[in-house]
């Protein structure tokens, strides 16, 4: 399926484009909780989990019987096969709805939608993996891709407590060295996500970081990252409508002004985004 639309806006920042998506309804094969907070889905997608590249997204229809929610729900995507995965939180009316979910269900997906992460530069020998909470959800499919490419994959992860934290073996099955902070010191160090960044080699060229949660942490990761100029990049993370650039209810301010997480990101430079 073709989408065609034109960018609203003033003469320098309307734009037209043509984007090729995949929209289907695909059977769930899994929903299961994780942990106390977060959940996996698991639908069978063969054809969109060819077209996804790590930190793209898909935007899913939760209620297929009425108008409430109206708006599809953007999930990053956790993970390919022959099949595709998300991960999310049961927090309002469309999440809790998805939640509801069984196997053998149809969910309407459209996708993939986005822009992807940049891999990493040639010079790279370690690679940061930086999730509060959530945030973990375009993590899993990115450490797929980098895995066999001899990178020492590291990844910081940081929840409220124990409830927000779930078994990683997946992340260890790829070669990934978990580190774990927790607010209340529950799981591993106690204290914000900062506190783990002595696991992170300060060399330039060498040290390429990816992070995706609260604007908050995003903002201390790139502080760090500034203060000791490694690069990396954001998976940003905003309320969406259309997730087809179009509405610009997803904007957030840069250093280039003002641009769409859902069509310009989700993923941007580390030190392009003006976190707030």
């Amino acid at each position: 399926m073709v989408y065609s639309c034109v960018i609203a806006g003033n003469a320098a920042t309307k734009q037209s484009f043509n984007m090729e998506k995949i929209q289907n309804k695909y059977k769930v094969l899994v929903n299961e909780k994780l942990c106390p907070k977060y959940w996996r889905m698991v639908f069978d997608a063969p054809d969109l989990a060819a077209e996804v590249k790590p930190g793209q997204f898909i935007h899913i229809r939760t209620d297929e019987e009425g108008l409430q929610p109206f708006f599809r729900r953007p999930f990053s995507v956790y993970r390919t096969r022959k099949y595709v995965e998300i991960f999310y939180d049961a927090v309002g009316p469309g999440t809790k709805l998805l939640s509801l979910k069984k196997k053998g269900d149809a969910i309407d997906v459209l996708g993939p939608l986005g822009t992807p992460f940049k891999m990493p530069p040639p010079s790279t020998k370690q690679v940061i993996l930086i999730a509060g909470g959530i945030g973990i959800a375009p993590m899993l499919i990115l450490s797929d891709v980098l895995k066999n490419k001899k990178y020492n994959l590291v990844l910081l992860f940081g929840g409220r407590d124990r409830g927000h934290v779930y078994p990683m073996q997946e992340f260890k099955d790829n070669g990934v060295k978990v580190h774990i902070a927790t607010d209340d010191g529950s799981v591993g160090a106690k204290g914000r996500i900062s506190v783990l960044f002595d696991k992170i080699e300060k060399k330039p060229g060498q040290t390429f970081i990816y992070t995706c949660g609260p604007n908050p942490m995003m903002k201390a990761v790139q502080d760090f990252a500034g203060q000791h100029g490694i690069a990396g990049q954001a998976a940003c993370e905003e309320i969406m409508a259309c997730a087809l650039g179009a509405c610009l209810g997803c904007s957030i301010e840069t250093k280039n002004g003002f641009k769409t997480v859902c069509y310009d990101g989700p993923a941007f430079d580390l030190d392009e985004v003006k976190f707030h």
